[in-house]
């Protein structure tokens, strides 16, 4: 019989959405994070780890009742003035070692959205991967995670003080650990925060950060992917064109979620032969948006940007200065959101292991578990090897980044790792459920899709 791990995943209904909500949100990082902890948990996690006191202390006590939804083109992002002219970047501390146990607050924050993603994520993941779109109250009560504003510096109201390549990378495994589907629109925002933070001017930063480390976030996306077979990151078909005012930009992107509600894009655009990112803001005249459902993560709303002839100013370029620092702006973006989709992968192939192995061991054929047999212990052992795979090559390479080193082959390998082992990983969940696995009754099938679509992805998911 296969043993099960301490995160062993019960069979519960995917069509339950009651626990989905609204709770207060209050300022403080950690007070929301713990709060939404242990409304989810109840009070057995503050007992077994003793922070019942400090918690009570450091909750923000105040409650605001209601919540003002702004349309994607209705928030009015103010060009900063005055400042320093110095754009603010987050440190990295070289250790010179790799070490895979997190740190007690990385720990607080991977067990704060995994249980957050386990209770509420995952049962609302049904209804919403057939609706083709995240419940509003669902993306609104992420908000109090607070994972996005531990991308933002303090200087613009966040909780970063050095950058947490590692942490971003705990947090998207234990997000898709619920559901991918559904940790996209949740994640990223964050991205955008982490685009902007290590590599946007100080005019960038001081006009957009701030809104992201407040009680509204606004929905937005680092955008690379492209409707294109064989689709290369580096050779993009979206065009970037000189014009007195700055520049005008025109292609079609993809792979968008919560297109429709957006309110801000980082663009991929290639500019003198070379890509480039450029902030585009969703009311921008000639920005047109489709919704674009596929085959996987269809909760996340997918949609794309057809962009005929946008006009941006020049200083919606990314970083500001055209050439080689544009250029490995991009570069970077790109590697880093690699490691974030493996990261998503390696979460729902933990996902996938922890559903399949109660269910051989529960399941009987001809009087004996089905795990007895090898041909099954075997499946479920090679998906135990690869999980680990994808997921210690990801950390490794999340580790390098945020210690400021080259991290370019780790990122490479993941994305080969997710791409090869990722999905097979789901074709094998779907085989050990037998008839089971081709049915929406159990969410392997589900899991299965969002693991092609990991496969392909592109932006959105930046560490």
């Amino acid at each position: 019989m296969i043993m099960t791990s301490h995160t062993e995943t019960r069979h519960s209904d995917p069509r339950d959405t009651s626990a989905v909500g609204k709770n207060p949100h209050p300022r403080n990082f950690i007070g929301t994070a713990m709060r939404v902890l242990t409304s989810v948990t109840g009070s057995e996690f503050a007992d077994k780890y003793k922070i019942r006191e400090p918690l009570n202390r450091i909750a923000y006590q105040g409650t605001k009742t209601g919540f003002q939804t702004l349309g994607a083109a209705n928030r009015a992002f103010k060009a900063a003035q005055g400042g320093s002219g110095q754009a603010k970047r987050l440190t990295t501390s070289p250790k010179g070692y790799f070490n895979l146990n997190p740190d007690d607050e990385q720990q607080m924050i991977a067990e704060t959205v995994r249980e957050f993603s386990t209770e509420i994520l995952r049962p609302a993941a049904y209804d919403a991967d057939n609706a083709a779109e995240a419940p509003t109250d669902l993306v609104k009560r992420s908000a109090e995670l607070g994972i996005t504003m531990i991308n933002v510096p303090e200087d613009f109201d966040g909780a970063a003080t050095e950058r947490g390549v590692v942490t971003n990378a705990l947090v998207a495994e234990a997000m898709a650990y619920g559901d991918m589907g559904l940790a996209l629109p949740l994640l990223a925002p964050s991205g955008v925060a982490t685009t902007l933070t290590n590599f946007g001017t100080d005019e960038q930063q001081r006009t957009y950060l701030p809104d992201f480390a407040g009680e509204d976030v606004p929905q937005s996306a680092v955008v690379i992917a492209e409707p294109k077979p064989l689709f290369d990151a580096f050779a993009l078909g979206t065009k970037a064109t000189r014009v007195p005012s700055g520049y005008r930009l025109n292609g079609v992107k993809s792979f968008v979620p919560a297109a429709g509600s957006s309110e801000l894009f980082i663009v991929g655009a290639q500019l003198d032969g070379r890509p480039a990112l450029f902030i585009v803001e969703s009311d921008t005249k000639g920005l047109i948006v489709e919704a674009d459902p596929g085959m996987g993560v269809r909760a996340a709303g997918m949609g794309r940007l057809l962009l005929q002839d946008v006009a941006v100013p020049a200083s919606a370029l990314l970083g500001g200065a055209e050439g080689d620092a544009a250029f490995a702006a991009y570069r970077d973006v790109v590697r880093l959101s690699r490691l974030g989709w493996s990261a998503l992968a390696s979460g729902t192939a933990k996902a996938v292991l922890d559903y399949v192995i109660p269910y051989v061991n529960e399941r009987e054929a001809f009087g004996e578990p089905i795990s007895n047999r090898q041909a099954v212990a075997f499946m479920v052992a090679n998906i135990a090897t690869e999980v680990d795979s994808i997921r210690l090559v990801t950390l490794r390479g999340a580790a390098r980044a945020e210690q400021g080193l080259s991290f370019a082959r780790e990122a490479a390998l993941a994305r080969k790792l997710t791409i090869d082992k990722g999905l097979q990983i789901g074709l094998d969940g779907i085989q050990l459920l037998g008839g089971h696995g081709f049915t929406k009754e159990h969410p392997v099938e589900r899991w299965y899709r969002d693991l092609r679509g990991a496969g392909i992805g592109e932006g959105v998911v930046v560490l």
